[in-house]
């Protein structure tokens, strides 16, 4: 590593205008990263989010999560997603994985004090699915968080594809599961127009293989007071 490398600055990546800490005056909120080794890439480290504070210039800085703090394309939005009228603060980071995920966190600034409301490692942990293969080219999606389960029907997937997983018959050749992914797209919605943000979470639901997707978990988080849950939950199923 040479000279120059070691001393990478971080530089401001996007920035966004708001109260956030609610005490009337516009704040700045702004994402610092520094760039990779190859200075033509636009893949960002140790991006970290600062609120300076618009009656004071006080700057507070708020490390994100190690294993979410690079990535490509960082974002940020500024709404209410709790309903006490105080903009939070939504960051969404491109991961540029082959899973193409996303890492997302809500964090409220009331009073200058950082309170992380939205973390996509404990919503990852807690919203996994199972995907299992049935008889007569039926997959069925179950999602234990809410106690829901998606049948697709995958008999139009063509002859090379069914003959790997069933006999002629339609039965089953072995017990087969299929996989889902952390998330990969969060977006604030306001479905209800009541000028509160909700949250749409997608997730891949996928088969044998990563590109063998059948569509997404859509799920909707709304704000309960304590933290996001589920409000709406859909299957977004591809079509032929």
């Amino acid at each position: 590593m040479n000279h120059v490398d070691q001393h990478r600055q971080p530089e401001i990546l996007t920035s966004s205008y708001g109260d956030v800490n609610g005490d009337g005056i516009v704040d700045v909120v702004y994402l610092t990263g520094v760039k990779s080794m190859d200075p033509t890439s636009p893949y960002m480290q140790q991006i970290t989010l600062h609120v300076q504070d618009g009656a004071t210039n006080k700057v507070h800085t708020i490390a994100l999560n190690e294993d979410g703090n690079s990535g490509y394309n960082p974002t940020l939005f500024l709404g209410d997603f709790t309903g006490d009228g105080i903009q939070d603060i939504l960051i969404s980071i491109d991961s540029g994985g082959s899973g193409a995920f996303t890492y997302d966190y809500v964090y409220s600034f009331v009073h200058n004090e950082a309170k992380k409301l939205f973390d996509f490692d404990q919503f990852n942990k807690e919203n996994q699915y199972t995907v299992t293969y049935m008889d007569f080219f039926k997959v069925n999606v179950h999602s234990p968080a809410t106690g829901k389960s998606y049948l697709l029907d995958i008999s139009d997937r063509g002859a090379e594809y069914l003959s790997q997983i069933y006999y002629q018959n339609g039965k089953l050749k072995q017990t087969i599961t299929g996989m889902a992914d952390g998330v990969s797209g969060f977006y604030p919605v306001d479905l209800d127009r009541d000028g509160v943000y909700e949250i749409q979470a997608y997730q891949q639901i996928s088969g044998l293989y990563h590109a063998d997707a059948f569509g997404y978990i859509i799920n909707t988080l709304k704000w309960d007071g304590q933290k996001f849950s589920i409000w709406q939950q859909w299957f977004a199923l591809y079509g032929q």
